[in-house]
């Protein structure tokens, strides 16, 4: 089983989305293996943006992640990445899919509602920031075998 890291921002917390996006996923067939809410320190919203450290906007990344809660969840399933990726929509919200979640709920790129790991690599970079190894779950729904 694949697993990702997604995070609701400041924005859809403070817009009250959490469980509407949560929800979403879980009807996808995800399963929730993690699930935690914090006020993200600069130091780790800083390593959680390394990669664009030295550009113009990294500055604007980090004080946006820190000024309120997020929600921080590990999701497990077949193409997790891929699928939480899709159903994201793409980074700016004025040009997301209808029916993603940016595509439903934002309206630009700098307040996006949520983070989704892009890569495998990213995931393994991404997931200490925000969990320790035994903060993950493992059980089983019952309905696998209809979903997979």
């Amino acid at each position: 089983m694949e697993r990702t890291l997604i995070l609701i921002k400041p924005d859809g917390v403070k817009r009250r989305l959490s469980g509407e996006i949560i929800s979403r996923f879980e009807r996808k067939g995800l399963k929730i293996v993690a699930l935690k809410m914090l006020i993200l320190s600069k130091e780790r919203a800083e390593k959680h943006y390394d990669v664009h450290k030295g550009k113009p906007f990294f500055k604007d990344l980090v004080s946006y992640i820190t000024s309120g809660p997020i929600v921080a969840a590990v999701l497990e399933g077949p193409g997790a990445i891929s699928i939480t990726r899709l159903m994201s929509g793409t980074t700016d919200g004025s040009k997301a899919q209808p029916g993603t979640i940016r595509g439903d709920y934002s309206t630009g790129i700098e307040k996006n509602i949520i983070h989704a790991s892009d890569s495998a690599e990213s995931f393994q970079h991404e997931f200490p920031i925000f969990f320790q190894d035994g903060e993950i779950n493992q059980y089983q729904c019952g309905d696998e075998s209809n979903l997979y």
